[in-house]
């Protein structure tokens, strides 16, 4: 069962189905029903959608998590703008609009979406998030999965170093 949004934001990003296959979003489903009725719940729903965020993958009962690990080459990728605090500036707003919603402002995995999502999202302030190589963040940002959508087209290659960078501010 899906609702169909449609993301006004981003012409042809290929996500307007916000998908509710979770048990855990059996509520939600019941009220997004008649969502076009209830002007709270557009609220809810627009809010959660906050940079075009999708929130809710279709996930099988069942299906086990398997780690996302980026691929080698990925991880061996260079981050052109390591070291380059000129961009946490930019950097900051555009996390707070585009992950934040999923990730929590201060990345801990704790958004307001977060609770709707399987699995759920990265807490970018871990030791394992931290350990991840810059490519490995840039490759997951750029290809998505699951409920992590792509942000290969809705991001530059600069915007999304630049958050590779911001995460890196977040270390616990």
């Amino acid at each position: 069962m899906y609702i169909h949004i449609p993301d006004r934001n981003h012409e042809n990003s290929g996500i307007d189905y916000l998908f509710l296959n979770e048990p855990k979003t059996k509520n939600i489903m019941n009220k997004a029903k008649c969502c076009f009725l209830k002007p709270d719940l557009k609220v809810l729903i627009s809010c959660l959608l906050v940079g075009g965020c999708l929130l809710v993958a279709p996930t099988s009962k069942g299906q086990k998590y398997v780690k996302w690990v980026a691929p080698p080459e990925a991880q061996a990728q260079k981050n052109p703008l390591s070291g380059n605090t000129e961009v946490l500036k930019d950097a900051k707003p555009l996390y707070v609009s585009m992950c934040a919603p999923c990730h929590g402002e201060k990345g801990r995995g704790d958004g307001p979406a977060a609770a709707a999502l399987n699995p759920k999202p990265a807490d970018h302030s871990s030791k394992a998030i931290q350990a991840e190589s810059d490519g490995s963040l840039f490759y997951k940002m750029t290809t998505g999965r699951g409920p992590m959508q792509s942000f290969r087209t809705k991001l530059t290659d600069a915007q999304r170093w630049s958050l590779v960078n911001y995460i890196r501010t977040l270390k616990k």
